[in-house]
């Protein structure tokens, strides 16, 4: 397993928080990831075997949000 924080653009809401981390939590390949609504920051665990980087951002797309920077 692997850890990344994705610096999303600025979130809207709550809810927007909510809603990314519920489709990070069920893409396969993701362990656990905990989106902070206040810091537009998720952090994610995940399975490199399972998904990339790439992966994990058109995720975040789906929800019409766009990841900015990894680290």
């Amino acid at each position: 397993m692997k850890k990344i924080k994705l610096y999303l653009e600025e979130l809207n809401c709550p809810d927007c928080a909510n809603k990314i981390e519920q489709v990070l939590n069920k893409t396969e390949g993701v362990k656990k990831a905990d989106v902070h609504y206040t810091t537009s920051k998720a952090n994610v665990e995940y399975d490199p075997d399972k998904i990339d980087i790439a992966g994990l951002k058109k995720a975040v797309a789906k929800t019409g949000y766009q990841v900015e920077k990894t680290k």
